[in-house]
């Protein structure tokens, strides 16, 4: 079981080297006279589609699931190289990293190996049948993909320009700071509840009064970052439709689709939800 999972972890590296050095090699030469967001947008959709591909030949959509929070991570570095930083800029490349580094750890500590798939692809495949290889590569790898692309654009930007440094920038960081660690206290509560295998609903820690304290640490990294970059990229306002977008997605899709998971597999569920926020931990 160890040495399948070890060689599980092997192949989804080669296949992110593989998405990875394909993307920035693309992305050196297409025509310079592409805006730079129009090429990191085309190097970011190939690099979807290859690990799109190997999906398809491990029968499996989660291999998709890191690219969440590895895309970020390697766009931000490669857009740092060679620039000469601004404090706002080392600011942005930092809580992204914070970000991505931790939320890429949390994905390895869950992960089992390349035979297991995340309920929610499985369910999708069973209620869309013939549909579900357009649902795969367009709603499980392109949309978020579209997502984190439009959430990390503003920070792309800053590095970019070396914007200036001001108050907006600290007011942003720290929001982002604050609730990546939500987010990360969050996750571990969950961890050691789910050790636990009880069929019930977590109720202590910052799971004591919210429903979602992790989505809300997800949301509000985003919305930090969008204040973070814009405080000094005013003219560049629209960028803030990234984090507009992933907070949509969440309320709208990814909080929706949990609940209703969770009311089919656990006992008492509208009783909980009365009692409990679905986003803030504060007493309902």
């Amino acid at each position: 079981m160890k040495s399948k999972r070890v060689l599980s972890f092997l192949i989804m590296a080669l296949v992110y080297i593989i998405a990875i050095v394909s993307s920035v090699v693309i992305y050196s030469y297409l025509p310079v006279k592409l805006h730079f967001a129009v090429r990191l947008l085309i190097a970011d959709v190939i690099a979807t589609v290859i690990v799109f591909i190997f999906s398809l030949l491990f029968k499996n959509a989660s291999v998709y699931d890191p690219y969440w929070s590895v895309q970020p991570i390697v766009i931000t570095i490669c857009f740092a190289i060679n620039k000469k930083l601004s404090v706002a800029g080392i600011l942005s490349l930092i809580i992204v990293l914070y970000w991505g580094i931790r939320l890429t750890l949390n994905w390895a500590y869950i992960f089992k190996d390349l035979n297991h798939q995340d309920w929610r692809y499985s369910m999708l495949k069973e209620k869309t049948k013939k549909l579900y290889f357009f649902v795969n590569l367009f709603g499980i790898h392109m949309f978020p993909t579209l997502v984190v692309y439009c959430c990390v654009l503003p920070i792309v930007y800053v590095l970019n320009y070396a914007t200036k440094f001001n108050a907006f920038t600290v007011i942003g960081f720290v929001i982002s700071l604050v609730f990546v660690t939500i987010q990360m206290i969050a996750d571990i509560q969950m961890h050691k509840f789910r050790k636990q295998k009880a069929n019930t609903f977590i109720r202590n820690g910052l799971w004591k009064y919210s429903r979602h304290p992790n989505y809300l640490g997800e949301i509000m990294m985003w919305i930090g970052v969008a204040i973070m970059c814009l405080g000094s990229l005013t003219n560049y306002w629209y960028l803030c439709v990234g984090a507009i977008i992933n907070t949509l997605m969440f309320l709208f899709i990814s909080i929706p689709m949990a609940e209703k998971h969770q009311a089919s597999r656990k006992p008492n569920f509208d009783e909980y939800k009365k009692q409990t926020r679905m986003l803030l931990p504060i007493k309902k």
